[in-house]
């Protein structure tokens, strides 16, 4: 096959919930669409690949695989995943820090991504924790950054302020925003509310040149009301699966009401195409995959029960990660504009309100 591209993404197609054909079929997809400027290589076991492969009538020449033996299922936890080299994952983000790859896409167990994004790739100068960024949807249209949703769980005021600054540049090159305004989630708008780790990590965001705008609060997520809303992981990832909880709660609500009369149904049928608007609003498949921050190089990890658009989407959004230079920019803004001494590991920061030194997260898997 023609490997020609100008980049390349590397896609873990085992380990999903659905199967290996609905990850390739969303890898087919995005090649198609984007011939010539990106070169798609499906990593996994190779004989179940190409059994997927043959019963493709359109395959496209920018598609190519590389074999990996080992299966790193969503049961086993993170240091597990880490000590299978010869597993999809490791291979998959292996060809990114070698430079073959720009890009690594899995919708694998996330702890092992994330755990053997780190030890490979390592972190980006200045970062000290890396963080899963997602998207929500907002009444203003223009969708919300949210990080962490789920990589640290416990975190210090440096960690937030770092992923304020990631946030604020993921944003500004996403959605072309010259200062996207950055809050922090907390109890409540006043600066005197929120915990110790609230309070020291506005004190660093004041100091910086993010555009921060102080606390926001859960309801304004949705709001609009800021383009970067930043948390620890714990609450993240809390925020996270709430908001993926709202679609088929809408949905399975509006289905009750439509068989409620025949009046019901026939003003469903009028509102139809409001309604297919409304459900895609609150659909992850839309963003594609989150983007795991920090790390150095360009990781997205995608739900476990991802399909196929939703895999298409994380490849475009790769493809838009690596062409705009996103891992470069968070570097030179960490080193060059923000917070000094405090990036890295160099900080020796407290949480200390009560003396208390926060830890490393747990494993995160789903």
């Amino acid at each position: 096959m023609d490997n020609k591209g100008k980049y390349t993404v590397i896609l873990d197609v085992m380990g999903s919930d659905k199967g290996p054909a609905e990850i390739i079929n969303g890898g087919l997809e995005a090649a198609r669409s984007l011939r010539g400027s990106l070169h798609v290589v499906l990593t996994g076991q190779e004989k179940v690949i190409k059994n997927v492969l043959n019963l493709c009538s359109d395959l496209p020449s920018n598609i190519s695989i590389i074999n990996a033996d080992r299966i790193v299922s969503m049961g086993i936890s993170a240091m597990e995943g880490v000590r299978m080299r010869d597993s999809s994952v490791s291979i998959g983000i292996n060809q990114v820090k070698e430079g073959k790859a720009d890009a690594f896409i899995s919708p694998g167990n996330t702890g092992a991504v994330m755990a053997t994004a780190l030890l490979t790739l390592g972190r980006i100068e200045g970062v000290s924790r890396p963080a899963i960024t997602s998207l929500f949807p907002t009444s203003s249209g223009r969708p919300i950054v949210v990080l962490d949703v789920g990589a640290n769980v416990d975190c210090k005021p440096h960690h937030l302020s770092q992923f304020a600054v990631m946030g604020s540049v993921y944003s500004s090159l996403i959605f072309d925003l010259e200062s996207p305004r950055v809050g922090m989630i907390s109890i409540g708008e006043e600066r005197s509310k929120g915990n110790e780790l609230v309070f020291n990590a506005c004190k660093l965001l004041q100091d910086s040149k993010v555009n921060f705008v102080g606390n926001v609060e859960g309801r304004d997520i949705l709001s609009g009301s800021v383009d970067v809303a930043v948390t620890d992981g714990f609450m993240g990832n809390i925020l996270l699966k709430f908001a993926e909880s709202v679609k088929p709660m809408l949905v399975s609500s509006m289905q009750r009401q439509i068989q409620t009369n025949i009046f019901s149904r026939i003003g469903a049928v009028l509102l139809l195409p409001f309604l297919r608007r409304m459900r895609s609003l609150f659909d992850y498949t839309e963003a594609g995959g989150a983007p795991l921050l920090g790390v150095n190089g360009n990781v997205i990890i995608c739900h476990g029960s991802s399909n196929s658009r939703a895999i298409t989407n994380a490849i475009f959004l790769a493809y838009e990660m690596t062409s705009k230079g996103i891992r470069r920019r968070i570097r030179n803004e960490l080193k060059k504009n923000h917070f000094g001494n405090l990036n890295g590991s160099k900080n020796k920061g407290k949480n200390n309100r009560h003396g208390v030194v926060c830890t490393v997260s747990a494993d995160d898997q789903r």
